[in-house]
Parts: structure tokens; sequence; C-alpha cells
């Protein structure tokens, strides 16, 4: 006794995936087949819509990575050179705010 594809093995309950087009028929058959359409494209536009949120609140996540990637894909001699540029950075940035507070003491006390 061979079965063919549509016959079914087994006469238990039916399977989530045959209740789900059972639904779906149901509503083809209620709604009407250019109504689901929009349905369906409506559901679809939202979905993008969140995905393009979602995908945006990550920018600055990927900017900070592409720099991190950068720096660590730099040969070893540009990294010690922008390393001692960071150093002398901050080194001139400390001097100009001594220097700053010392000009703001001054004017206190003269």
């Amino acid at each position: 006794m061979s079965m063919t594809p549509g016959s079914k093995s087994r006469s238990s309950t039916p399977t989530v995936f045959e209740q789900q087009r059972e639904e779906l028929v149901r509503e083809i058959a209620v709604v009407g087949l250019g109504q689901l359409v929009v349905l369906l494209e409506s559901r679809q536009l939202t979905e993008l819509t969140d995905l393009r949120r979602v995908g945006n609140e990550f920018s600055s996540v990927e900017a900070l990575w592409s720099q991190f990637e950068n720096f660590m894909g730099r040969p070893e001699e540009e990294k010690a050179e922008s390393g001692v540029k960071k150093e002398e950075l901050h080194e001139d940035h400390t001097e100009l705010h001594e220097q700053e507070l010392a000009d703001e003491r001054s004017e206190l006390d003269g």
C-alpha cells in the first residue's frame, strides 16, 4: 500500500504548520486576496522600519569599531608614532591648562 504525498500518515491532531496554514486559508477566504496582500505589505513595511531603527542605533558602535580596526591594521611604526603624537598633545594640553590657571591666579591676586 503506497502513500501519496497528499495523504496523511497519522490520524492525530494537525501540526502547528497545518494549523497556521488553515488559518491563512480562512483569512484569504474571509478578507479577500487583495486586502490580505495590503495587510502583509503593511506588516512587512513596519518590520523594515523597525529594522532600520535598530540598525541606526548601532552606527556609533560601527564607527568606533572601524577606528579600532584601522588602528590595529596599521604597521607598528605608525602606531608608535601615533602614541608619541598623543603624548605630545596631552603634554601641550596640560601645559596650556597650567598656564591658564596661573593667569587666572595672577588676575585674582593682582
